[in-house]
C-alpha cells in the first residue's frame, strides 16, 4: 500500500515539473513579426547570387570552393569596405 501511494507522489510531482517548465517556455518565447523575419529570406537570396557570381568566376576548382566560403560570410565584406570607405 504505501509503494501506491509513493508512485501516485511522484507521478504528481513529475506533472507539476512539467507543467511549471512549459509555462517558463511560454513565458520566455520571443514573438516573431513578419518584419523580423524578412531580413533571412533577403540573406539566403545574397548568399545565393554570391556563390552564383564568385563559383562562375572561379578559375579553378579550389577558387570555387572559396567562393563558396566568400559567398557564406560576404556581409562581412561589404561592412568591412564600407568602413575603409567612409575613413572609419
Amino acid at each position: 500500500m504505501a509503494k501506491k501511494n509513493t508512485k501516485k507522489r511522484n507521478s504528481k510531482k513529475k506533472k507539476t515539473a512539467k507543467k511549471s517548465t512549459a509555462k517558463k517556455a511560454k513565458r520566455s518565447m520571443i514573438k516573431c513579426t513578419a518584419h523580423q523575419s524578412g531580413c533571412g529570406g533577403g540573406y539566403f537570396l545574397g548568399m545565393i547570387g554570391a556563390a552564383v557570381y564568385y563559383i562562375s568566376t572561379a578559375a579553378g576548382f579550389w577558387m570555387g570552393v572559396w567562393g563558396v566560403v566568400k559567398a557564406l560570410v560576404w556581409p562581412a565584406f561589404l561592412v568591412f569596405e564600407v568602413l575603409k570607405f567612409l575613413g572609419a
